[in-house]
């Protein structure tokens, strides 16, 4: 009893592909000794239908079904082959767009210098590009990568974009220290275009977030300055040479002592995002001194 018991379980534990190739073996054995008696009766026939034509039914359906998986799989992996090129493209596109980004931003630029040059042609000037700052956000202490034998001196006035940066203050041989007119410590003898009147223009780094400059000691007896006038270098200063532009009037108000104006100026280069530069290589002093000698 024992002995049947184990067998039974025996049979109940039996895998599936074992049950498979019994199952198989027993059709093929079927099939075999039916055309070899020659035996025609009916029920060999039913049962031999009943037993296999659902076998191969799920023979046939098993083959489909793989060959729908590996369809699959091949499509699958044309299609990560179409994604891994597609993404290369993109990349290269991104990559040659980007490119073209900074091509034509540095187009701008020389072209930005290049008006800059021939709105100041008469002042002898070399090109610079910057190479270090301060710490910050704003380019108000900066170094250039022009130095004492390109010709740059201390007190050499410095131009970008639209106008009037700052002045060297250190060089040495291959670079040169340049301090802007934002920085707080910067002091620039100005004067209006229109009247003449002149003012000093103060570097404020806290003001400069707005793009602005504060000017005083304005002398404007008659009314004349409003806003919108330009402000340029004055004549009579003492490091910058006479006609740099500065920037325009934004705000203007009336001292208390009743005789001087202060206010503000928007000034059109962006301290910001500095690059290039102009150094204009003749020092205020030399004009005073050829004016002297002529």
């Amino acid at each position: 009893m024992k002995n049947l018991k184990k067998k039974f379980r025996f049979r109940i534990h039996l895998k599936s592909k074992h049950l498979l190739v019994i199952m198989t073996f027993f059709c093929v054995s079927a099939i075999i000794a039916t055309l070899a008696s020659g035996v025609t009766s009916s029920p060999v026939k039913e049962m031999a239908g009943m037993i296999v034509v659902p076998f191969e039914k799920s023979i046939a359906a098993i083959g489909a079904w793989l060959m729908d998986m590996n369809q699959t799989f091949q499509e699958k992996e044309e299609l990560i082959a179409q994604n891994k090129e597609l993404q290369t493209t993109v990349d290269s596109l991104t990559e040659q767009n980007n490119i073209l980004i900074q091509d034509q931003a540095e187009l701008a630029r020389l072209e930005e210098l290049y008006d800059l040059d021939q709105e100041y042609s008469d002042y002898p000037k070399i090109a610079a590009r910057i190479i270090a700052k301060d710490p910050g956000n704003w380019y108000d202490t900066f170094m250039i990568n022009r130095g004492s034998k390109d010709g740059v001196r201390v007190n050499n006035n410095v131009i970008a974009g639209k106008g009037l940066v700052g002045i060297v203050t250190e060089v040495g041989s291959t670079w040169a220290t340049v301090r802007s007119i934002i920085d707080d410590s910067s002091n620039v003898s100005a004067m209006t275009v229109s009247t003449d009147d002149t003012c000093v223009i103060e570097g404020d780094l806290e003001l400069i977030d707005e793009g602005k400059l504060r000017f005083s000691q304005l002398y404007d007896r008659e009314d004349k300055v409003s806003v919108g006038e330009r402000i340029v270098t004055s004549n009579i200063s003492e490091k910058y040479v006479e006609g740099l532009f500065i920037g325009y009037v934004s705000e203007i108000e009336l001292d208390t002592n009743n005789l001087t104006k202060t206010g503000t100026i928007v000034t059109p280069v962006d301290f910001q995002h500095l690059k290039d530069v102009f150094v204009i290589t003749v020092n205020k002093e030399d004009a005073i001194q050829g004016g002297a000698e002529s």
